[in-house]
């Protein structure tokens, strides 16, 4: 399988596009944005210049995805989710040196209507709820939802939520792997052997 790009979709000139990945209906790759390999791209994206996506990212329908926003591979980004990349816009003044850049690791998930502002993090194997609003950095494996999003669990790498025992250990039971909690932060220990 190599890369598609639907007729109706716009690729500039100068972006990297990795192999295997699908562009859909009506989207625009501008110059300058960086796409990974088996990618999918859904219909009505925008990627702009500046915008690094790693391996195996799902853009889902109707995102803009703004300069200085960089997802690492394996993220999920619901339909109509929203980026920000200023923090005090208005339509007279230009702030394209202000740019604030937002930075979503590995494996999280984000759920669609949520909007992102920019100048944070989202940690690994997060899952932002769906029509939150993130204004604050969201740490590894965290559950958040609401506005503003706020923490309401734990998840495992497969989204599946962590429930910990007295000693601060849960068990993914779909993956068998372990993780452990200490000051706040969820560690990953590997797969839990019954024996």
């Amino acid at each position: 399988m190599s890369t598609q790009i639907h007729p109706t979709a716009i690729v500039d000139d100068g972006c990297q596009i990795g192999e295997n990945t699908r562009i859909w209906h009506f989207s625009h790759i501008m110059a300058g944005s960086v796409i990974g390999k088996n990618c999918s791209i859904g219909q009505n994206v925008v990627v702009s210049p500046g915008v690094t996506l790693g391996d195996g990212v799902k853009v889902q329908n109707n995102i803009s995805i703004y300069t200085g926003v960089h997802c690492e591979d394996d993220v999920f980004l619901g339909p109509s989710m929203v980026f920000t990349n200023v923090i005090n816009p208005r339509s007279a003044i230009s702030r394209k040196e202000e740019f604030k850049p937002t930075i979503v690791k590995k494996g999280a998930s984000i759920g669609a209507n949520a909007t992102i502002v920019c100048g944070n993090t989202l940690g690994e194997y997060c899952f932002v709820g769906a029509g939150s609003v993130v204004t604050r950095d969201v740490k590894p494996y965290e559950l958040v939802f609401g506005n503003p999003a706020k923490h309401k669990g734990w998840v495992s790498q497969y989204g599946h939520k962590l429930n910990f025992d007295e000693n601060n250990i849960a068990v993914c039971h779909e993956s068998k792997i372990k993780y452990l909690l200490v000051d706040n932060q969820v560690k990953y220990l590997g797969t839990h052997n019954k024996d």
